[in-house]
């Protein structure tokens, strides 16, 4: 069994060794990809020296420039498929995501028979510490909204901490995922949920950045809102009959 945990990086020198470090002492097979947008603070002098420490567990991509979240995330993915792991994660890079949940969620995804499998502040078990009311009322109603619109069963659709089957993520266009900001984690769970593929959702504890700032602002929110009825008005809602609506409780 082998794992790769993409984590794109901007500005996250304070937070990438130690992050790098927990992931790899979950065991064995996870394996690192750090793609970093030409940070301005070292953080891609860091990833290279990450490497240099571990030249066979953790990978580097360099790009030129500020090129966003989500294509980061689709350069990754086209990289573990290619490479072959057998499952792929998305996660943060400032510690909102804790490390341990990742054998967690590959058992769940052997238990549960899922190719996806999402984690979810808010089903039981779940939870948001360190962030003020409002910005929990806005995640929740971005959920909801998304699910509405988009007749997705899921409780947390914005998240990004998620695993992915190789084979899953190989079988959908990775070319035609438009969303640019944080309305990829909508879109790409929503193109995977109308493949027939079957998502869980399994709780984690998410807590704020300890370290950096926040790359979240209201560009981004509106632009999640638009491609959510962007989706709504161009895709199928029909989803596969074999897609099974179900959550992973504690």
């Amino acid at each position: 069994m082998s794992a790769l945990v993409i984590l794109p990086t901007y500005n996250e020198v304070a937070n990438l060794r130690p992050l790098v470090e927990e992931i790899l002492d979950q065991g064995p097979a996870f394996h690192v990809l750090i793609i970093d947008d030409d940070s301005p603070d070292g953080t891609g002098i860091l990833a290279d020296h990450l490497h240099a420490l571990y030249p066979r567990r953790v990978e580097v991509i360099h790009r030129q420039g500020k090129l966003g979240l989500a294509t980061a995330y689709l350069a990754g993915f086209r990289y573990g498929v290619v490479k072959g792991y057998d499952y792929i994660f998305e996660m943060d890079a400032d510690f909102s995501h804790p490390p341990e949940y990742l054998p967690a969620f590959i058992e769940t995804a052997h238990r549960e028979g899922a190719d996806v499998v999402l984690g979810s502040r808010y089903v039981p078990g779940g939870a948001v510490v360190d962030w003020p009311w409002y910005r929990r009322a806005i995640s929740r109603a971005g959920s909801r909204y998304a699910a509405a619109v988009l007749g997705l069963p899921f409780k947390d659709l914005t998240g990004g901490f998620k695993l992915f089957r190789r084979e899953a993520l190989a079988a959908i266009d990775l070319s035609a995922v438009r969303s640019t900001g944080y309305g990829f984690q909508i879109e790409m769970t929503y193109r995977l949920y109308q493949a027939g593929f079957k998502i869980v959702e399994h709780p984690i504890v998410f807590r704020d950045r300890q370290a950096g700032q926040s790359k979240m602002s209201a560009g981004i929110f509106f632009e999640a809102l638009f491609m959510v009825l962007a989706l709504r008005l161009t895709e199928p809602v029909a989803p596969s009959a074999r897609v099974e609506r179900e959550r992973v409780r504690p």
